[in-house]
């Protein structure tokens, strides 16, 4: 397949579940990137402090930076990113958190690799 019949834009999605051992750590780090964030309107940074003080989810969101993933890959330039956070149960031998189900054979009974 040629370039040109080929997308500029590509989709990478990354699934990550995190055990979080240190709450306090975690609190206290984006507590400290709220407020060293130059751009954050100080009613918002308010909001955001107490946000993270009682969700650790979304102390993790405050701290997750998705260009950081992609910034040393040739090549590319990000373009958009979203990214949201959310404490689930987790059971690591539970089907659903079987992370190589994509591996499985797909409806074309083409084995993905």
């Amino acid at each position: 397949m040629s370039t040109s019949e080929t997308s500029r834009y590509v989709r990478l999605r990354v699934d990550v579940v995190l055990e979080i051992d240190g709450p306090e750590e975690l609190t206290e780090a984006a507590v400290g990137r709220i407020d060293t964030d130059e751009f954050m309107p100080e009613d918002e940074r308010v909001h955001a402090r107490s946000a993270v003080r009682e969700d650790s989810a979304e102390a993790l969101a405050y701290l997750v930076e998705p260009f950081d993933l992609v910034s040393q890959v040739p090549g590319i330039e990000l373009v958009q990113a979203s990214w949201s956070s959310e404490e689930v149960d987790y059971d690591p031998d539970a089907q659903e958190w079987d992370l190589d189900e994509e591996d499985e054979v797909d409806e074309d009974d083409t084995e993905r690799v």
